[in-house]
């Protein structure tokens, strides 16, 4: 595996290369020799956090976690790696595609089973035509992250979220 590693905020020392060298190095029999993998370290207000990203054909395994210190955020993010990878297999194998950056060893091998997703319950309800700000007071009213809505301006439907620290975003369909 090729190691791109890189810091914001932050000098990377030989120590944190070695613990990425030695815990994502796990993972190596996974990948082909070839593959990238992207290492960012930054640290926000005594945060520290870790991203990494894996380059796939035609999909990317990203993971990022934070802690208040940088040797657990890479423990932690090496674990997500490591199910999403699981979960990426799995549908390899059910779609009978082949895994263009996967070891091929790593794909026939045989795997515990991942939980599959179950959809446990549907709701089914009119969409009243409104304004985006109603949406938002709508979705505060009812406790959500997130709202679905008819604009009233457009007849389309679109979707308002809740971001961090309190700020709304907005979705709506591309024609």
């Amino acid at each position: 595996m090729k190691y791109i590693i890189s810091g914001k905020n932050i000098d990377v020392t030989e120590g944190l290369k070695e613990a990425v060298y030695e815990k994502i190095g796990k993972l190596e029999r996974y990948f082909t020799e070839n593959t990238e993998i992207h290492v960012t370290f930054s640290v926000e207000k005594e945060r520290q956090k870790i991203e990494v990203t894996i380059p796939m054909k035609g999909n990317i395994i990203r993971a990022e976690e934070e802690s208040t210190d940088m040797y657990v955020s890479i423990d932690l993010v090496e674990e997500i790696i490591e199910r999403q990878l699981r979960r990426y297999k799995n549908k390899i194998i059910e779609r009978k595609q082949a895994g263009h950056n996967l070891n091929q060893a790593f794909v026939e091998e045989e795997m515990p089973d991942e939980e599959e997703i179950e959809i446990i319950r549907t709701k089914r309800f009119a969409i009243k035509p409104m304004d985006p700000e109603e949406a938002c007071v709508q979705m505060e009213l009812l406790g959500h992250d997130f709202y679905v809505f008819r604009n009233a301006e457009t007849d389309e439907v679109n979707v308002v979220y809740r971001r961090k620290k309190n700020s709304y975003g907005w979705i709506e369909p591309e024609c």
